[in-house]
């Protein structure tokens, strides 16, 4: 769904009053912004039922049967008043920026908050144990700090390392997970072993982001020598210093709220990173705020003269289920579209599409961008039939889809590839 100009000014001006009118001037703010978007409830003898509440950016897991009994409303309930209603979503809207119970006064600085993040994974759902490791596999943990911050991580070091240069990838998690979930669900550390490389998962903080999101839509966030890009390739160089990597085959992949940073970093940093995956992620500068970014999600990031990354661009994988209703499809098309164009040659790029199926799951169509010498710009994969989830992941991680391609394997041979 395409939102209204009008409603965006209004979500705008909802969240300046969330922190200084506190909610039910909010509450006048998004009725206006539901009527601008022809979602306003329905004054008279007929009573609309709550609108649903905003959700995080990846599905959480169905709650299991008796959960779902024990939450199920009690069939005398009375159903709240369209007041009621209005002023339970702002009340929902302030909890999930992040802002406490009853806080009213204070200052509110629009690119520095976070993301109601749509269908979190994991959400609530108990810590991933850590996997076991082959003999002589090492997965360690990290610090790194600088002018920007502090990040943790967790570093896989597979037991076929004995000094030899390797290449490395840098994986980083979508929101609520964390790099224990992330490995297992990716499989990449298992990859590792088979391939032959180093795997590092930078770890966001809830101080940074209440649901460890990446804040891809942050304006801080999208500058090289900045915020959380400078912590990422900081992490990179970090272990680039630590052990005999590859300086030519560094990557850097990502899901979701992690893709669209990957986007970012691969963006600002050429010159480390040799190629990017995405997974479910967005376009470079596709949000600045809250507002954009919603649209940007659930709408599609259209094609933008003046959202463009810079010139000298690095190859792209991409991977979008076409039935993801939380980062909208269209997204990928664009993302793709954005990254052959960055790189030489990418006006001028083909584009080559085949179709395929997994046995007995998700069928999809692959298009490839190369130069006419044969050189590869990128990849996309569609997966039809999929949603947000890791294609090709394992259920001992949050939030992949076992019945597509095998993502992990795909990004690996495609960066080898161009490598």
């Amino acid at each position: 769904m395409k939102l209204p100009l009008n409603m965006l000014a209004h979500m705008r001006a909802a969240t300046r009053n969330l922190m200084g009118q506190g909610p039910a001037a909010a509450t006048e703010a998004i009725q206006q912004a539901l009527s601008a978007a022809g979602l306003a409830p329905k004054a008279a003898a007929t009573q609309a039922p709550p609108p649903q509440p905003m959700r995080d950016i990846n599905p959480p897991p169905a709650p299991p049967p008796a959960q779902a009994r024990a939450e199920a409303p009690q069939a005398d309930a009375v159903p709240p008043t369209p007041a009621q209603a209005a002023q339970d979503f702002a009340q929902d809207f302030m909890a999930r920026l992040g802002v406490p119970a009853g806080l009213v006064q204070h200052g509110f600085d629009m690119p520095s908050f976070e993301l109601p993040n749509f269908h979190t994974p994991g959400f609530n759902a108990p810590a991933t144990a850590p996997a076991e490791i082959p003999a002589g596999a090492q997965f360690i943990d990290g610090v790194y700090r600088n002018h920007a911050g502090t990040r943790s991580y967790k570093l896989y070091i597979p037991s076929s390392y004995h000094g030899q240069a390797m290449p490395l990838i840098v994986m980083l998690h979508g929101c609520t997970q964390n790099p224990d979930d992330f490995a297992a669900g990716t499989q990449m550390n298992a990859l590792a072993e088979e391939k032959e490389c180093f795997v590092v998962y930078p770890a966001q903080t809830q101080g940074a982001n209440s649901s460890r999101c990446w804040n891809w839509f942050n304006a801080i966030d999208q500058q090289r020598d900045q915020g959380e890009p400078s912590l990422i390739a900081g992490i990179a160089r970090q272990v680039i210093d630590d052990y005999p990597v590859n300086e030519r085959e560094v990557f850097v992949a990502g899901l979701s709220a992690g893709g669209a940073m990957a986007v970012i970093v691969g963006t600002l940093y050429p010159d480390l990173f040799a190629a990017v995956g995405v997974h479910s992620g967005l376009p470079f500068a596709s949000a600045q705020d809250l507002p954009s970014a919603l649209a940007a999600m659930k709408g599609g990031a259209m094609p933008n003269a003046q959202r463009k990354a810079s010139a000298g661009g690095v190859p792209i994988i991409v991977f979008h289920g076409d039935r993801d209703t939380t980062v909208n499809p269209r997204n990928g098309d664009e993302l793709i579209a954005q990254g052959v164009r960055s790189q030489a040659g990418g006006n001028t790029a083909r584009a080559a599409s085949t179709d395929g199926s997994v046995p007995n799951g998700h069928r999809y169509t692959r298009t490839t961008h190369s130069q006419a010498d044969g050189s590869t710009l990128g990849e996309h994969w569609v997966i039809h039939g999929a949603g947000h989830a890791w294609s090709g992941g394992s259920g001992s991680g949050s939030y992949t889809d076992g019945k597509g391609p095998d993502a992990s394997r795909e990004m690996l041979r495609f960066f080898k590839t161009v490598s």
